[in-house]
């Protein structure tokens, strides 16, 4: 049991949390304010965002979208609070996650944010002075920073973590406990006793465990029921690739290529499209990969070189795609090709839907055409990632999603709310595992005569794992429920994995420091996630490109 507070000292919990949270809330939000006014006037020209102007300033530009991320955070976590309250959970844990996240991000808002590991932004970057942040020292704000993430709070939330409780989900939905419970399970039972081995053998996921998934829904969870599908919302979705990324991040991840799949024949396919693909990606019965991404494009898909040449009632596919993920072992492709090679930039793009034979170990892709070879990763390994090169490939031209040339990039952009949703909550499980093992390992290690949970450098760390990790979640179900209820959230789910995956990497670097030496080593789980956690960083937008998504976005919806 880590050290408690020493008699005297101030109540752990300030008085009156949920108001003084919620001014402190308002004082955050005039902070964030005037700095989008300062970023806004550095990079605007004639009053309009200026694209060259956004480049030359983007660590003041991110910057604010990092200031934004942290202050709907705290709104989310704020209301997270609220609805425990009315539903009268909000026990003593929860206050002090609430209070922590508040007194913590305050101070770092006030004095500066790591934006990476060698990067700080603060306020007099964006052109903020004094005057500007005073809010964040005075009133509500201030007594929170001042008392508000002292280390007898944390020495108290680690006290309530410290046999494996870490707060109220807050689901607000017997449905999703139930999803929730029936995920944590099958993850517990059936990946986690399985998924080192598989790291460190580098394997490919079980079949029998993708058939598992299949009925139990995974790969359905949003299609309509009308195909097949479960038709149940995007937070359900966060929920279960929560769970099962907390298992393993592979097996949290095989859905998000059948989410993508489906979002896009839902989205831009026909009719006919639909009524063949759905039902079958619904079900299991095929397995799709995403085949995007090229050497040398990253993420400026509209430098994209593969090509689709129309030859009679089908297509060939020329060109060399990069970092696609499960490759071998999947029956069809969601490919983006230039149909046009004419047409620069996104607007000569479309997407196909292009069947493929299933692949083996030894001949992993066996079409005419197509050829490739394995990309040996640190982590995130129970797909394995691919390069593949197409020399004339052939794709029935009926698999032209949509039927109509030149509406790839399109249909892709309204995938990418939900495939970043799906990686905010692929990265909160990361983090909740991170925490786990770190915790664990924590209260059994013996130095010194004691626990070595009883020392507060590490209780505190492990504590503030559990404040970060919920306010990480809670702004992924926003993200998520904004979706749902059909509204533009480009910038909130950019705001969700951008928090989500930070919050995954450092999670996993303290919860190797808490491990020592034994951290480093390939045979603790605890490396794995070290490894797992790195790439939410980078992949389906890097963090750079998510800051920069934000801030585009908030300056604009402005403007």
């Amino acid at each position: 049991m880590p050290d408690t507070a020493t008699p005297g000292s101030a109540p752990l919990i300030l008085d009156d949390l949920l108001n003084l949270c919620a001014k402190g809330q308002e004082a955050v939000e005039t902070v964030v304010e005037a700095a989008r006014r300062a970023v806004s006037q550095r990079v605007s020209v004639d009053a309009r965002i200026n694209g060259a102007r956004l480049n030359e300033e983007q660590f003041a530009a991110h910057g604010f979208a990092w200031m934004a991320t942290y202050a709907t955070g705290l709104r989310e976590l704020l209301r997270w609070a609220e609805r425990l309250d009315r539903d009268g959970t909000l026990g003593e844990l929860e206050r002090l996650i609430l209070q922590a996240g508040f007194g913590e991000y305050i101070n770092q808002l006030t004095a500066g944010i790591a934006i990476s590991q060698g990067e700080i932004v603060r306020p007099a970057d964006l052109g903020l002075e004094r005057a500007d942040i005073a809010p964040l020292a005075d009133g509500a704000a201030g007594r929170l920073a001042a008392a508000g993430n002292t280390n007898a709070v944390r020495m108290r939330i680690a006290e309530l973590i410290e046999h494996g409780e870490y707060g109220a989900y807050g689901y607000g939905d017997e449905t999703l406990e139930m999803i929730a419970e029936q995920f944590r399970r099958f993850a517990n039972e059936q990946v986690i006793p399985h998924a080192h081995e598989w790291h460190r053998k580098d394997q490919l996921i079980p079949m029998d465990v993708i058939d598992r998934m299949s009925e139990m829904g995974v790969f359905g969870l949003t299609v309509p029921e009308e195909f097949g599908g479960h038709g149940l919302g995007k937070v359900a979705m966060c929920v279960v690739t929560e769970e099962l990324s907390r298992g393993y991040i592979g097996v949290g991840s095989l859905g998000t290529r059948p989410e993508i799949a489906c979002e896009l024949i839902r989205l831009g396919g026909t009719e006919a499209q639909k009524a063949e693909w759905l039902p079958k990606l619904a079900s299991g019965e095929i397995l799709p990969t995403a085949v995007f991404t090229e050497p040398g494009t990253g993420s400026d898909l509209g430098s994209l070189k593969t090509r689709a040449v129309r030859d009679g009632d089908s297509y060939r596919i020329h060109g060399n795609k990069t970092w696609i993920t499960h490759a071998a072992r999947t029956d069809m492709m969601t490919l983006l090709a230039r149909t046009d090679a004419n047409e620069p930039g996104y607007r000569g793009l479309s997407m196909f839907i292009a069947p493929k034979p299933r692949g083996t170990a030894e001949d992993p892709f066996p079409a005419a055409g197509m050829s490739g070879g394995e990309i040996e990763v640190l982590g995130y390994r129970g797909m394995k990632e691919y390069e593949i090169g197409f020399d004339g490939f052939e794709v029935d031209a009926k698999h032209l999603l949509g039927g109509q040339e030149g509406q790839g990039f399109k249909q892709l952009m309204a995938t990418f709310e939900s495939a970043r949703i799906q990686t905010a909550a692929r990265a909160v499980g990361v983090a909740q595992r991170a925490m786990e093992l770190a915790r664990e390992y924590a209260v059994d290690r013996q130095q010194f005569g004691k626990s070595i949970y009883g020392f507060p450098r590490v209780s505190g760390k492990i504590a503030w794992m559990a404040v970060e990790t919920m306010m990480a979640r809670q702004l992924s179900y926003f993200a998520a429920r904004e979706k749902d209820s059909d509204r533009r959230c480009d910038i909130e789910a950019g705001m969700a994995k951008l928090l989500a995956a930070r919050v995954a990497w450092s999670n996993a670097d303290n919860g190797v420091q808490v491990h020592g030496g034994n951290g480093y080593a390939a045979e603790y789980e605890m490396s794995r996630i070290l490894c797992d956690a790195r790439i939410l960083n980078i992949f389906e937008g890097a963090a750079e490109i998510q800051a920069h998504v934000i801030v585009r976005g908030l300056l604009e919806r402005r403007n």
